[in-house]
């Protein structure tokens, strides 16, 4: 099944209009996915969604009150730019995860909905001042700070995150910051400047496998990076919690779940997330599977017996949820108590 591209007139001929598409802005998608895009990728995926992935639509009192002060305080979220099923839970007991640097990612991640381009270097100084304020006033005692990649900076960002973490630590030195970053094309060195900040949790995710890295993630990303950049983290700051998370539905077997796991923990990673991977558009990545509620309890039990410390493991759950956090700040506290 086919459909007419949108097209405009440019110098004589007539071209893709990229920004009538579902993939308008992704300038930095590499042009072999966009030709696939472009000739061949399914428009449709004729498996319905089975019962247990079905989301109630975001409301509340809550939810509405922490829309309205994330939009009044100028702040991104995850939880929308990600398009992230559990934005209602979450919205609604009053927690989001921000994102740092703004909403523009120079990565083209075939899973993510996250918008792809090229911010020419462009970053908001104030940012680190505005964020740690910001979130200083919603009183958060557990704060999740993300980013998009930045591959435009030469640090990759890292001193803009690790300068919203200590501005937010000054003003609110009892909220545990959890902050989950990029790779920084592998710079071990961006990694031990955003631990310098003293974050409670470092977070990257692997996101899959290591057969379908290549598959699913953008070519700049890698396995090994993505466990080097763990590891640097464990070994710059030991006291440090370090999380990763996985998606499933991808094409895994469970050996290869079982090998992600192990080399996870061999690099001291503590907290692991598992999650359903949900087609954002007809345009990503497709789905294979959609993992049974049982697996995913396999999964935890899995990972529980390898030795992490915890496994939130469901097919909503994402690399920040709620109760995988509430069960981490618990710990943190009793730690520090």
């Amino acid at each position: 099944m086919s459909r007419r591209v949108n097209t405009v007139e440019e110098n004589g001929r007539k071209t893709p209009n990229f920004q009538q598409e579902p993939w308008a802005g992704v300038s930095c998608l590499p042009p072999t996915f966009i030709l696939e895009l472009y000739v061949g990728m399914p428009l449709d995926q004729t498996a319905r969604k089975p019962e247990w992935l079905k989301i109630k639509p975001p409301g509340g009192d809550n939810y509405l009150k922490l829309k309205g002060l994330l939009r009044e305080l100028k702040l991104h979220t995850v939880c929308e730019e990600a398009a992230c099923p559990n934005v209602s839970e979450c919205w609604g007991g009053g927690t989001a995860t921000v994102m740092l640097m703004g909403d523009t990612c120079t990565r083209g991640c075939k899973f993510c909905h996250v918008k792809s381009g090229n911010p020419k270097g462009e970053l908001d100084a104030k940012e680190p001042e505005n964020v740690a304020r910001a979130i200083s006033e919603l009183a958060l005692t557990y704060v999740v700070l993300t980013s998009v990649d930045r591959d435009d900076l030469p640090d990759g960002g890292a001193a803009h995150i690790a300068q919203t973490v200590r501005n937010l630590k000054a003003l609110r030195s009892e909220t545990l910051v959890e902050i989950l970053t990029p790779d920084f094309r592998g710079d071990l060195e961006a990694v031990r400047t955003v631990m310098d900040a003293g974050p409670d949790v470092f977070a990257h995710n692997l996101e899959t496998v290591e057969s379908l890295q290549k598959k699913v993630r953008d070519g700049r990303c890698s396995y090994k990076q993505s466990l080097d950049v763990l590891a640097a983290a464990k070994e710059r700051r030991p006291k440090a919690l370090t999380k990763s998370s996985l998606m499933v539905g991808l094409g895994e077997t469970e050996a290869e779940m079982a090998q992600a796991m192990d080399d996870l923990r061999a690099v001291g990673v503590q907290i692991l997330t598992i999650g359903q991977y949900l087609r954002p558009s007809n345009w990503h990545i497709a789905v294979e599977e959609y993992v049974a509620p049982e697996i995913f309890k396999n999964y935890e039990a899995m990972g529980l017996a390898k030795g992490f410390l915890c496994v939130p493991s469901g097919p909503l759950v994402r690399s920040s949820y709620r109760a995988g956090e509430k069960f981490i700040e618990s710990m943190l506290r009793s730690q520090g108590s």
